[in-house]
């Protein structure tokens, strides 16, 4: 599998092979090219990314070359002026907002589930998991699988006898501020202690980059749980738990989960996020994935065609691309979050006078 995300980059992304001075050529050159338009940032959507960019393609002939460097990664390319849009599992924090130095704005594109996967030899896939538990597991205070508050509650499911390695994100990823927003909530000593961002110092465990360098490490590890994106989970064929929820359920994430999470109101900034849902079928780890660009998109130089293409591009994807969502497991955006996008989409500006009527 990481062979074929490597062979779609080479196709898709032909920038993110190239590093140094030939990265700032490639980025140059794109720049300067209006019928190509730079992104950067979330692993988290990169699969739905990969599929909607090259059917715009198809549709248009733009080409969209996104690196998928996460979260923290595509944030620093914004603020730096490198690319023409971020994306994003976390809003903007006060620090990475005053490092850009001009107004951005946050365009959700879909929302999709972080997932708990492990390595456990066995027939033991969809283990029910808690809160307190996952808590304690990523703060190392429950250090075994055959601890009688995890197989208390998986009563005649196969749980070998092993100790529990942590895999978490070594780099800067939304992903992980998703996650650790989660534990935040449910959990105070972790929300003491360690706190949501999208890094974190981790009390335990082994880093991985990427969501492929945290599923690659569980997979090659028996006794490993870790959090990725439910698409890597499927592709790379892991196990993952259901989560137990506020109603007392144990939820298992899925689309129909998703969207359950992801129905709720709408800040008109879309900065909200879906962890610990009410929901009673929610699954209580879900989060949005935002494009973020510059409200005034004269910002860093670039031409107004160009500055139109981005808007153009990103209002197909709020509408028309949002059929790719579904089967690759993302939640497509729900009627209030649209209705969202589109007026924030519709304040971007060029030279002070709105892009899209």
């Amino acid at each position: 599998m990481k062979k074929l995300f490597i062979d779609i980059r080479r196709r898709l992304i032909p920038g993110i092979l190239l590093s140094g001075l030939m990265l700032v050529a490639w980025q140059s050159f794109a720049q300067s090219n209006d019928q190509t338009l730079l992104g950067a940032g979330s692993s988290f959507i990169y699969p739905l990314f990969s599929k909607m960019f090259a059917e715009y393609h198809t549709k248009t002939g733009i080409e969209v070359n996104y690196q998928s460097i996460g979260s923290g990664g595509g944030i620093l390319q914004l603020t730096n002026k490198t690319v023409d849009f971020g994306a994003s599992d976390g809003p903007l924090n006060a620090e990475q907002t005053t490092k850009m130095g001009v107004p951005a704005l946050h365009i959700p594109m879909a929302s999709g589930a972080v997932v708990i996967t492990y390595n456990l030899p066995g027939n033991n896939n969809l283990l029910n998991l808690t809160s307190d538990i996952i808590a304690d597991i990523f703060l190392g205070k429950l250090t075994k699988w055959t601890d009688p508050r995890i197989t208390g509650i998986n009563k005649g499911v196969s749980i070998p006898d092993l100790p529990i390695l942590v895999c978490h994100r070594s780099d800067g990823s939304g992903t992980t501020n998703i996650f650790t927003n989660y534990l935040s909530k449910v959990s105070p000593e972790w929300s003491t202690k360690v706190g949501t961002g999208g890094a974190v110092n981790w009390p335990t465990g082994l880093g991985g980059k990427g969501s492929e360098g945290v599923s690659g490490l569980v997979k090659q590890t028996p006794g490993g749980i870790g959090y990725v994106e439910l698409i890597y989970a499927m592709q790379n064929k892991l196990d993952y738990a259901k989560v137990k929820n506020k109603s007392g359920k144990f939820i298992e994430p899925s689309l129909a989960s998703v969207t359950a999470a992801s129905n709720t109101a709408i800040p008109a900034d879309a900065k909200v996020f879906l962890t610990d849902t009410d929901a009673a079928d929610g699954y209580p780890i879900s989060g949005f994935t935002w494009v973020l660009i510059y409200q005034d998109q004269n910002y860093g130089g670039r031409s107004a065609d160009r500055a139109n293409k981005l808007m153009q591009l990103l209002w197909w994807n709020i509408h028309d691309g949002q059929q790719y969502c579904t089967p690759l497991n993302y939640s497509p955006l729900s009627k209030s979050a649209l209705a969202v996008a589109e007026k924030i989409l519709k304040s971007a500006t060029y030279g002070g006078k709105p892009i899209l009527k």
